[in-house]
């Protein structure tokens, strides 16, 4: 079975997702995948647009620092990037997410049935229908609870993985990816505007 994995944070930028799926270490990292079991590249990738809000939060021992979530309940948009994969891959992505070893599949007749399946309570453990797309389910996963999330100001290694992945996905210029970024609920007083506009020019 084929799936959109629908993502809004630093796997839109295509070259640090294929770690999920090839294994390795992205740039600005402290980690490395062990990747898919299986390891072929995704069929399509497409631009989405998603209709709940991206926000940052969580302490990442990857990154340091917040990354993004996903709040289905919230205003939008969040800007995504839609992967085609088969459903073991996005088992095997979801699970080192996770910080867990790949290798199990994942039943997703609940969530394609009720649109959510909290898996349980860890951090990506809540699955999402969020649409179709050419016949094919659209999902991604976040935190089963947003508003129990602590929000938490990203490091600017992964805020340059956002910035890349808006840019190669979505074509946004500087100004709406300045405004994108700024309106995300976590962002932290320290990334003003010319700081934020430092980084993107950097």
């Amino acid at each position: 079975m084929q799936v959109w994995y629908a993502s809004y944070g630093s796997n839109l930028r295509r070259d640090r997702f294929l770690h999920y799926i090839a294994g390795g270490r992205p740039e600005g990292a402290s980690r490395t995948y062990p990747g898919a079991r299986d390891r072929t590249p995704p069929v399509d990738d497409r631009p989405l647009t998603l209709p709940g809000a991206m926000f940052f939060g969580w302490e990442s021992p990857t990154w340091g620092g917040g990354i993004a979530f996903y709040n289905a309940d919230s205003e939008g948009p969040t800007l995504a990037r839609a992967y085609l994969v088969s459903d073991q891959q996005f088992a095997d992505v979801a699970a080192q997410e996770m910080h867990r070893q790949p290798g199990d599949d994942l039943d997703l007749g609940q969530v394609l049935e009720h649109s959510r399946h909290d898996l349980g309570p860890g951090r990506y453990e809540a699955l999402h229908l969020v649409g179709e797309l050419e016949g094919a389910p659209v999902l991604t996963f976040t935190t089963p609870d947003p508003a129990a999330l602590q929000l938490n100001s990203p490091t600017a290694a992964y805020l340059r993985m956002i910035v890349a992945g808006l840019r190669e996905t979505h074509g946004s210029s500087d100004d709406e990816v300045l405004d994108y970024l700024l309106a995300r609920p976590g962002l932290g007083d320290e990334w003003w505007r010319d700081r934020l506009a430092g980084l993107l020019s950097g």
